[in-house]
Formats: C-alpha cells, structure tokens, sequence
C-alpha cells in the first residue's frame, strides 16, 4: 500500500481539470489515431470497451489489447495531467474564484464533451453510455429509499414500467404516426420540446403508484415493507401483461429517438443535483434521523410518517423518469424487462457502491453496468462471477465500496498545488 501511495504521490497536485485534460488528449488520439493504432497492434477495430471484449472472445488478443490500452488511455492521461499540473491549478484557481454554479456548469460541460466524442466512435458506445447513465438514476433513486430511509424496497422495477409505459403512451399517442394509437394528435415537431414534460409525467404516475406500496407498509414495522413491495412488482408485471391497449406481452415498440445523449446527460445531472440538495436539506437529515432511531426522531417533533411516504414517492418519481429514457433509448419495452433479474441488478450497483452516498451510487452503477457488459461474451459464467464479487465486497466492506460520503462539489473542484489543513492554506 505504502509503495501505491508513492507511485502515484507526483498525480496528488493534478486537479480534476488537470484530470479533464489528460482524458480529453486520450479521447483525441483515439479518435484521430484510434484506427491506425488498432491497425499496427493487430486487433480487427478499435477496441469498444478498453479492450475487454476481444480479451474474453479471443485470449491470444491480450498482449495487444492492454497494449492498445497503455498507448491510447494510460500514458497520455497520466503524462498530460502531470505535466499541465502547473497551468491546470491555475485554471482550478480562477474557477474557485467563480460562483460555485458557474463552475461546476463549466467541469460539466468539459465532461461531456469528452464523453460524447469517446461514445461517438460508434453507436455501440453510445448506447452503452445511455444505458449507464441512467443506471445512474435508478441507483440513486433506490439509494434515497434503501440507504438515506433505511428501509428495503423491491418495487423500483415496478415503479420504473409505470414510468416507460405512461412516457412511452404519451409519445406514440401525441407525436408518433404508429399503427397502435393512429396519426399523431400534435405536431411531431413538438416532440422533442415537451419530451422532459413527458418524462416528468411519466414520473409522477410512478411517485402516485407508489403510494399504492408506502400507505399500507408504513402502517407497519420490520419487513412487510419488503414484502409489499415485491408484490407491487409482480402486480404491475401481471397488470401490463394484461393490458392489450399497451401491447400486452408483445410490450410496445416505435418510440420516437428523443433519448439523445445529450437528453440523458442532462437528466442525469439533474438527478444528482436534486437528490444530493434533497438528502442534505432538513428533509434530508429528518429521513437520516428516523432511519437511525424512529422513536427518538418522533418524539423531536419530527412527522416519521410524512417523511417516510415523501422519500418514498421522491424515489420512485426518479425511477419513473428512468424508465422513460429507458424506453425511448432502447425504443421498445415489454413487460419482461421489469422482473426480478432488473431488481437484482439494480440492488446490486446500491450495495455494491455504497448505502447513503451519491458517489457510491455513480460508482456502483458505471462499475456494474460496464462489468455486465465486459463479461458479456462469457455469457453464464458471467452470472457467476458479478455475483462472487458482490459476495467478496459484502464481506469485506458491508456498506459498499464508497458508503456514508457527502457529494463535495467544491471540494472535487479545487486547486491541488497548494496544502489545506483545517481550511488554512
């Protein structure tokens, strides 16, 4: 551990703009020199997930793709963040002098610029990136209920088809020409303006449907809540399967391609924004107090009831959203795609990056969704291993890799040429 610390003691002065350079410089290369590299390395195309792919299909592919690797991503991510260090903290230092709005815009901005050109390589990565993204969403959604309210919600693959089927009705019904629902009641024109007031519909009809779930467990005590809301699931699944003028089992397809890239991005920053203003506001600190001790946060005047059934439809209002992008990136969805194997995976990204922690939530869910994707060509063995890692960080680390962690935004910003203890430079 000692000998990591001083190996990477030279990068503890590059800033996350300095970080933003040296990623931007490896996304350019790859994107001018990606093909010729691949080329000269004798691998068939431009690796798509680091390389990952081609090492499972074919192992005699190893020594190049970590080659394509080094060349591509480590070298000039390392090299040009320590050597702009000096002009990077610079930069860090105008920025802190900023409002603290402007300045995350701005690292936001820089951060997907960089994402964008490295997912338009090819479309692969694109749908990669959005499927990410909004596993992102749905981890932060079930962290509020599961970590911040403590409590143990199976029902977010529920609340997530009410979202994609009301957002997806909407759209068909409203702007799509489609053999379900007709000609389009409004302009098709119209459609991408009013897609965020759709979404946002499409999460109220999740955050109304939950309440299906919160009035009568939050009657009770211990596990029902668990319970109830596994059946709420199964209710929803069955209810959908059922309803010919949604497709019934065959699900509905045709979505209009409003999901961009740039749409997702933009919800998703949304999402942690909210949530992070939410958990820290005196909402968020009475949710912590009846998480920790009911009794005791009732008896200090605190509504235990109101709070829990607020945190509860605030969750699932996101997880609809989710299921509205959901629908619209893959543009088709069925039934079958809200079913125990959703929930698995989505209370897999929560406790494997980290109960009551936005940052465990991103990294729970980026690390899952890659990982699932990476394993792909091992197929069942793939279930097999996500599983044993999941086993091994429970054991060793119960609450996740990165648990209990506040979002810092002016923290992760901040010059690192300078030493700061108890806030004296």
């Amino acid at each position: 551990m000692d000998k990591l610390k001083k190996l990477f003691k030279p990068f503890s002065v590059v800033p996350l703009a300095g970080w933003f350079l040296g990623v931007f410089s490896a996304v350019l290369m790859e994107f001018y020199l990606g093909d010729l590299i691949s080329y000269y390395l004798y691998l068939p195309k431009i690796p798509v997930l680091f390389g990952a792919l081609f090492m499972l299909k074919t192992p005699l592919m190893i020594p190049s793709a970590l080659a394509y690797d080094l060349v591509i991503y480590v070298v000039p991510v390392f090299l040009v963040a320590r050597v702009t260090a000096p002009l990077t903290n610079q930069l860090a230092e105008q920025l802190e002098r900023m409002p603290l709005w402007l300045a995350t815009l701005l690292h936001l901005a820089a951060f997907y610029v960089i994402l964008s050109m490295w997912a338009g390589i090819n479309d692969y990565r694109v749908l990669i990136v959005k499927l990410t993204m909004i596993s992102i969403i749905l981890t932060l959604s079930l962290n509020v209920i599961n970590g911040y309210q403590g409590e143990f919600s199976c029902s977010h693959p529920g609340f997530m088809a009410l979202g994609a089927y009301a957002s997806s009705t909407l759209t068909l019904l409203l702007f799509a020409n489609d053999k379900m629902f007709g000609e389009p009641l409004l302009n098709p024109a119209l459609g991408p303006w009013l897609f965020p007031l759709v979404l946002i519909i499409g999460g109220g009809v999740a955050a109304l449907g939950s309440l299906i779930v919160a009035v009568p467990s939050f009657r009770t005590r211990g596990d029902y809540l668990a319970i109830i809301s596994l059946a709420f699931l199964f209710i929803v699944k069955s209810a959908i399967e059922n309803l010919e003028i949604v497709g019934g089992p065959r699900g509905m397809s045709s979505q209009p391609n409003y999901a961009t890239l740039t749409v997702v991005f933009v919800w998703m920053a949304l999402c942690i924004w909210i949530v992070h203003n939410f958990t820290t506001s005196v909402l968020g600190k009475a949710l912590n107090a009846v998480r920790d001790n009911e009794p005791a946060a009732n008896s200090m005047t605190v509504n235990t009831r109101k709070t829990k059934m607020t945190a509860f439809m605030f969750g699932a209002f996101w997880a609809g959203v989710a299921g509205g992008l959901f629908a619209h990136v893959l543009r088709y969805v069925n039934p079958g795609t809200f079913s125990l194997n959703k929930l698995a995976e989505i209370l897999a990204m929560v406790y494997f990056g980290g109960l009551n922690s936005i940052y465990g939530s991103i990294v729970g869910a980026v690390s899952i969704s890659v990982l699932s994707e990476a394993l792909r060509p091992l197929e069942l063995f793939k279930w097999i291993i996500i599983p044993l890692i999941l086993i091994l960080v429970m054991i060793f680390r119960p609450h996740g890799l990165i648990s209990f962690t506040e979002l810092n935004v002016k923290e992760l910003m901040r010059p690192r040429n300078k030493e700061r203890a108890g806030g004296v430079e």
